[in-house]
């Protein structure tokens, strides 16, 4: 059963929780709508369920600091190497992009790399902040020192689900916007179904000898392991195999972040290394924002095999839920918002 919440409210109230938490009104507030994100859009594995099951118990347990404030320590002017210090990843991994952004609009190319970052939430939020300014936005983020998929061939987990993001502007239709994990999904995917007691779909998991698992519980007991994207090495395994270590390049390796396969502590996501890195083509060129609106106009009309399930692209599906939800309320299920209410009912004891 679902709650429907105007989405201001939802945004309000998740705004009042991480103020409660020490986290500062601004930054609380961008790190809420961060959050509500991944309702708002449909992608509810990294929504407000996340909220009483992650992100407080880290400040909580002194694992973030609501109060840090990035510290950049190389500025090259196109480039930045900063220090997120352990702040609210769904903070600073959006204030990164915000920095790319301005530096794009000097240089026409603007990078933040972030080191001692914590949880970002859904990456593709942050590279849409882009879209605001008329720029492409991508993210990469790893997992930190936590090792959650072993590779092709291998016994042991060796990186996370280290997950890419692309957002680029379509005109006045709904931006491009490609969040993916370079696993076939995240482990919040495997997670909620376990709560729910849904099965899930064979390749997802498999067991230590390769059979298929689709009891979902069977990850978090360490029964099973999640496989790349392309699922088996005969179906292209090696391909999101390659992508997980491309991110963590990117994420990780630049910044001088925590590296999955060297960690002291698999089990811990500490020191999330993050890339921020912003485009500005109309710096580059006259005419990028028609040619962007014409390539996705053609992408959406598309012949389709089913004329009730037309082509789109990625992001379009999400732009709808976000417009339905924002006008009709955002369904949180029952026991979600139940732990909302509680949460916010601290502030006022």
């Amino acid at each position: 059963m679902t709650v429907l919440v105007p989405y201001e409210t939802l945004l309000s109230l998740v705004t009042g929780i991480f103020r409660d938490r020490g986290v500062p009104g601004e930054r609380a507030a961008t790190a809420a709508a961060a959050l509500c994100h991944g309702d708002l859009t449909g992608v509810t594995s990294h929504g407000t369920v996340n909220l009483t099951r992650l992100y407080l118990p880290l400040l909580d347990r002194g694992r973030m600091d609501p109060e840090a404030d990035m510290h950049v320590q190389t500025d090259l002017g196109a480039c930045v190497l900063a220090d997120a210090r352990r702040t609210l990843g769904l903070w600073s991994a959006s204030q990164a992009m915000e920095l790319a952004c301005a530096r794009a609009s000097r240089y026409g190319i603007g990078m933040v790399s972030l080191r001692g970052a914590t949880h970002i939430g859904c990456a593709g939020h942050h590279a849409a902040r882009a879209v605001a300014h008329g720029m492409i936005g991508l993210i990469a983020s790893n997992c930190g020192g936590q090792r959650i998929a072993p590779p092709p061939g291998g016994t042991a987990a060796m990186l996370g689900t280290n997950p890419l993001a692309l957002a680029c502007p379509a005109g006045d239709a709904h931006p491009f916007v490609l969040d993916m994990s370079t696993t076939v999904v995240p482990t919040g995917r495997v997670r909620a179904a376990a709560r729910e007691g849904r099965t899930i779909p064979v390749g997802w998991l498999a067991a230590e000898d390769g059979s298929p698992v689709t009891d979902a519980a069977a990850f978090d007991r360490g029964e099973a392991r999640l496989l790349w994207l392309g699922g088996d090495p005969e179906t292209g395994a090696y391909k999101g195999f390659g992508l997980g270590l491309l991110v963590e390049i990117l994420a990780a390796l630049v910044p001088g972040a925590a590296l999955g396969a060297v960690s002291a502590d698999g089990e811990r996501d500490d020191d999330i290394g993050v890339l921020a890195l912003a485009i500005a083509p109309d710096l580059l060129r006259t005419g990028f924002a028609d040619d962007a609106a014409t390539l996705f106009d053609a992408v959406r009309g598309w012949p389709a095999q089913d004329p009730g399930a037309p082509v789109v692209y990625p992001g379009w599906h999400e732009g709808e839920r976000a417009a339905r939800f924002r006008e009709h309320g955002v369904p949180i299920p029952t026991a979600v918002y139940e732990e909302l209410c509680v949460a916010s009912a601290r502030m006022a004891g």
